[in-house]
């Protein structure tokens, strides 16, 4: 059944505050009372398993900055697209462990970016047992949301990216239910790879408002179902028993017409509700730049715009989870 109010999730931490999957933006998370965090998952050279939003580093750590790995920069093809850059599987656990944090988009939040080169990279262990800290000291339940990144891509090196998670999982006692676990992926492959391996989590599928899984892709060729079509009542029939729900770009929701104008809340939610799927959706951010048109104000990029008008469509929409950048705003707004 629909949640009354939607999980409040605090999207790689705090990043409107902090860098990204830094320890300070988790910690800020916490504090702020998500209901659950989410870390995205990489490999090392050496089969750890990273937190970072790509493989590709450069713009989310001081690794362009260190001679000592100036020989490292390559350029790759990951998931369908040249890269050229720095990549988590180039490196051993201990070389990224020397790494910095710095925030990835410091011209909308140059304030988080004061905080560059304060803090070393995560493992997905570390964001673990922070987790259950919090929430041992909060007294409440605080979950772990685990996006795995680039499946298919990793499996091409030769890591059994799945296998990797259940052996983190247990060696972190995440693997026996007693804390919130929800994995989700853009790749269904990993997550029913995973689920087979009975770890008790919630599965969540991930869709992007276009393209096409490249997991499926792989397989399928130009026969791979779009993001868009597994979103339609059709697609969400072939979900059903196979996954627990789906987490979709704001904008499948939100359906601006081509004047940033939105036509929403779009029929998804309630057809995937209709289907005993939850809804996630992602991601809700203040500033002008990641709004549509029509809830944009007057002011830059990284000025804050009617944030809450957009927010309104997507609550109305009766979202099961959201995930938020900000998540005091986050939690004052949907749980109000």
């Amino acid at each position: 059944m629909p949640r009354r109010t939607p999980l409040v999730i605090g999207h790689r931490g705090a990043p409107g505050y902090r860098p990204e999957h830094s320890r300070s933006s988790y910690a800020l998370a916490f504090e702020f009372g998500v209901d659950a965090v989410e870390p995205d998952v990489v490999v090392s050279r050496d089969g750890v398993l990273v937190v970072r939003h790509e493989n590709e580093i450069s713009g989310t750590t001081d690794v362009a900055e260190r001679p000592e790995f100036a020989d490292r920069r390559t350029t790759k093809t990951v998931d369908g697209a040249a890269l050229t850059g720095w990549f988590t599987e180039d490196f051993t656990w201990d070389e990224l462990a020397t790494l910095h944090c710095r925030e990835r988009i410091a011209d909308v939040r140059p304030s988080s970016a004061t905080f560059d080169g304060e803090q070393t990279v995560l493992r997905l262990r570390d964001v673990l047992d922070a987790t259950r800290t919090a929430s041992l000291e909060q007294g409440r339940e605080i979950g772990v949301v685990l996006e795995i990144k680039h499946a298919t891509y990793f499996a091409s090196l030769g890591w059994d990216v799945a296998a990797l998670v259940e052996a983190e999982l247990r060696d972190a006692g995440w693997d026996a239910g007693q804390w919130p676990l929800i994995v989700e992926s853009f790749e269904s492959t990993v997550l029913l790879a995973l689920k087979e391996r009975g770890i008790p989590a919630s599965y969540v599928y991930l869709l992007e408002a276009a393209g096409r899984p490249f997991d499926l892709v792989g397989a399928q060729g130009k026969a791979a179902p779009t993001y868009a079509h597994t979103a339609s009542p059709a697609g969400l029939d072939g979900l059903v028993g196979r996954v627990d729900g789906i987490s979709v770009d704001k904008r499948m929701i939100l359906a601006p017409d081509r004047l940033g104008r939105t036509n929403g809340p779009s029929p998804v939610v309630a057809d995937a509700h209709a289907r005993g799927l939850r809804v996630f959706t992602w991601t809700c951010r203040p500033e002008n730049r990641f709004l549509i048109g029509q809830f944009r104000t007057r002011g830059g990029p990284s000025e804050f715009g009617d944030w809450e008008g957009e927010w309104s469509v997507i609550r109305d929409a009766g979202v099961d989870g959201v995930f938020v950048d900000h998540p005091d705003l986050g939690v004052g707004f949907f749980r109000a």
